[in-house]
């Protein structure tokens, strides 16, 4: 500001860089921002079919990749993370995918600003959360423990206890053992 005399002041200023300099121009410009993006976000939402083909892929790459070895969370983690930007090279076991087909299902939900797919079987009925979409980007959060792949007998009758496991956990019972089932 120039000072022109003891009580006006003249400033070369203009009023809309003024108005940017304020805390309420700033706030404006901030508002103004998060009403583009989720006006994008909604606009950017993944649609089901797609959704669903790319949560399908991830959950083979999951089975996959716990096909050999079992996984901890953190081997979760870093597979979801690889499995955004990968595809699945081949279908997993068909029995497996069998499994996974008859006793388990992905289901889409649409909200406001992103999407998401919850993978429904009798380990979790109300859902577990498989991925979520927002910006046109699939990022799955399935966990193998999440998939229900077997089933078996819990007791042979009705008036009979449940079946514990009887096998010894440290040595190898062969091919084809007798566990008294």
């Amino acid at each position: 500001m120039q000072q022109i005399q003891n009580r006006d002041y003249k400033t070369n200023d203009s009023l809309s860089h003024q108005f940017m300099q304020s805390c309420l121009g700033k706030m404006t410009i901030a508002l103004v921002a998060i009403i583009i993006l989720l006006i994008l976000a909604h606009v950017n939402i993944p649609g089901e079919e797609a959704m669903l083909a790319e949560m399908t892929d991830n959950i083979y790459q999951c089975i996959e990749a716990n096909d050999s070895t079992k996984t901890d969370d953190i081997d979760d983690a870093v597979n979801n993370l690889a499995n955004i930007f990968t595809t699945a090279d081949s279908l997993p076991n068909k029995e497996v995918l069998e499994s996974y087909e008859k006793f388990n299902e992905l289901k889409y939900y649409r909200h406001a600003f992103y999407a998401t797919t919850r993978l429904h079987n009798n380990l979790n009925p109300y859902g577990a959360l498989a991925g979520v979409g927002f910006f046109g980007i699939v990022i799955p959060t399935v966990n193998y423990s999440d998939l229900l792949l077997r089933t078996g007998v819990m007791h042979k009758g009705y008036d009979q206890k449940i079946i514990k496991s009887t096998a010894p956990q440290n040595e190898d019972l062969g091919v084809n053992p007798d566990l008294g089932i």
